[in-house]
């Protein structure tokens, strides 16, 4: 999915892990963003913000849907560039198709992971199939470290089979989860999975103590670790648990997305759909793709790539890791 704001925030985020007894669950609120195109669909976005724009390498989630394609027109991505990031495609409902200049050609659907490299550079587009009615999902990118964020082009496809939970039920699309692991591969540890939450059940998770958490809910009436979380929340959980608490106090079954990994221990720079470590590669990502280079073609698509915004006057400046 391509960031479509005309004015992108540019955070740069890196630094030391919390010491010390974790604090109580932060609570990361959503702003709506519009996906272009006339009769745009809204996604909600809850990273990058002011408070906090990594968890572990996740350095963006977009959460959309349940969304009527007919009113909408569903989504409708053009050929857009990302450099030094993967993408994580992770749907509830609906399917949409999934096209690169790798010469991917695959099809998104709930409960399977589609994770693209860029790397160097890659382009792709995304667009809802015609048997969609309703699109629900979440898009998430993970930041690259330095030693790998010019890795070659790459797409993976895995569909976890459900693990059972006591009161629930969880997907490990990445990482390791209640004796789950994912064989995808990734440049830091992560952790990503899908969970359901049985009505007025509570889940405990064993936890790594190095990992930072994000909770995003779906659906349900959540407490993690004891914090009211609403639908489209994100709750962030700092190093330092060996164990984590979902309480699902509603009358129906819960559906929430787990991230996680240790803190990120480099600034990065990101801007649009790229990510860098100075405002120079954000610069040199920008005029490369304008000018048709490093990125490749997506054959298959009928349409013009999407142009990139204009650069603000000022430098790319860091944004600091919320402590």
């Amino acid at each position: 999915m391509s960031n479509t704001e005309a004015h992108p925030v540019e955070p740069s985020c890196g630094g030391p892990s919390q010491t010390g007894p974790p604090p109580a669950v932060e609570v990361l609120t959503a702003r709506e963003v519009p996906l272009g195109g006339p009769r745009a669909m809204t996604v909600r976005r809850t990273l990058p913000q002011r408070a906090r724009t990594l968890i572990g390498a996740w350095c963006f989630a977009d959460h959309y849907g349940p969304d009527d394609v007919s009113r909408t027109g569903g989504m409708d991505v053009a050929p857009h560039p990302h450099t030094g990031l993967q993408t994580v495609s992770w749907l509830f409902g609906g399917e949409i198709e999934h096209r690169d200049s790798l010469g991917s050609h695959a099809f998104v659907r709930p409960g399977e992971l589609n994770l693209m490299t860029g790397g160097h550079g890659i382009s792709h587009t995304e667009v809802s199939t015609p048997r969609t009615t309703l699109l629900h999902g979440v898009q998430l990118w993970v930041a690259l470290p330095d030693e790998h964020r010019a890795a070659p082009r790459d797409f993976q496809h895995y569909a976890p089979a459900p693990v059972p939970l006591d009161g629930g039920a969880a997907r490990v699309f990445l990482g390791t989860l209640a004796g789950a692991t994912s064989p995808v591969p990734t440049f830091t540890p992560l952790l990503g999975a899908e969970l359901s939450v049985d009505p007025g059940a509570t889940v405990r998770l064993e936890a790594d103590p190095h990992f930072e958490h994000g909770l995003l809910v779906d659906t349900g009436d959540i407490r993690f670790d004891g914090t009211p979380l609403a639908p489209a929340e994100m709750g962030y959980a700092a190093p330092g648990r060996t164990t984590l608490t979902v309480t699902n106090a509603g009358p129906d079954a819960a559906r929430l997305v787990l991230l996680g990994g240790p803190p990120f221990g480099e600034e990065i720079v990101m801007w649009w759909n790229f990510v860098g470590r100075t405002h120079d590669d954000i610069v040199q990502a920008r005029e490369d793709w304008m000018k048709g280079t490093r990125f490749g073609e997506v054959q298959g698509y009928d349409g013009a790539p999407l142009p990139a915004p204009e650069l603000p006057n000022a430098p790319l400046k860091p944004r600091g890791r919320a402590r």
